[in-house]
């Protein structure tokens, strides 16, 4: 009897460890599986920059930076998941990649070559674009990956990208209530433009033009805000003028 018991507290004892095996190796995996969706989440949204950056001006560097960021999640990733041999294929064609950025020997593009699009649509999705890229490359960065000089340098080529769709936007709104007459509101969008501009901690020549352009039809919108306040008061002096004759004028006799 006592032999059946031992047996029973025995088998117990196996099912329970069996059991506590199987839940941590559940467990290692399911922290694996977790790991590996954030390098893929890494990769795929590095492959979406790398097909956006197509609508800003060419620029190499930037590129080899996002090969190289889909290069180091797709290693991390076969870390984590050693037995998945395609992996080991994506890593020699990001490494073809990477190569064939760093060889490039086009000419970056300056930024002030950068056209905005007419559709506010294309408009959105290419500022939404900059100011991924912008968090992408500060998070390359913090990591390690990107070194003070570079980052500075591509960042500031994005920033200034950003200010001209800001300042530009902002003018041509400006500019389309200016000739519908509509004096008020173009003298706001134009002068958010000038503090957009005063707001930018980086002063180019860009900045200056604009600062000029915007700043003379502003003069020209407070030449025109004046005159026709003036014309207004002499309007409404008038019409005082005409109610006075109108209750002082004789009365008819009838």
């Amino acid at each position: 009897m006592g032999i059946i018991i031992a047996l029973i507290i025995a088998l117990i004892i196996i099912v329970v460890v069996v059991s506590a095996i199987q839940q941590h190796k559940e467990k290692i995996e399911q922290e694996q599986r977790g790991k590996a969706a954030k390098q893929k989440a890494i990769i795929d949204e590095t492959e979406e920059l790398l097909l956006s950056i197509a609508n800003l001006p060419n620029n190499p560097n930037l590129v080899t930076i996002l090969n190289t960021r889909s290069l180091n999640a797709t290693k991390a990733m076969a870390a984590i998941l050693p037995e998945n041999k395609q992996l080991l294929t994506r890593i020699k064609e990001m490494e073809t990649r990477v190569s064939a950025s760093k060889t490039n020997t086009s000419e970056a593009a300056s930024e002030q070559s950068f056209t905005l699009p007419d559709s506010e649509q294309q408009l959105v999705g290419v500022l939404q674009c900059i100011k991924k890229l912008r968090l992408t490359l500060k998070s390359e960065q913090s990591k390690g990956n990107l070194d003070p000089q570079t980052f500075t340098q591509e960042d500031n080529k994005l920033s200034a990208m950003q200010l001209k769709i800001g300042v530009e936007t902002l003018q041509k709104r400006g500019m389309i209530a200016y000739q519908k007459e509509m004096l008020g509101s173009s003298r706001q969008y134009l002068e958010k433009a000038l503090q957009t501009i005063a707001d930018n901690p980086i002063q180019t020549e860009y900045c200056t033009i604009k600062r000029q352009e915007i700043s003379s039809v502003l003069e020209e919108i407070t030449s025109a805000l004046k005159n026709t306040n003036a014309k207004d008061a002499a309007k409404k002096a008038k019409s005082e003028e005409d109610d006075l004759d109108l209750l002082f004028q004789p009365k008819k006799k009838w």
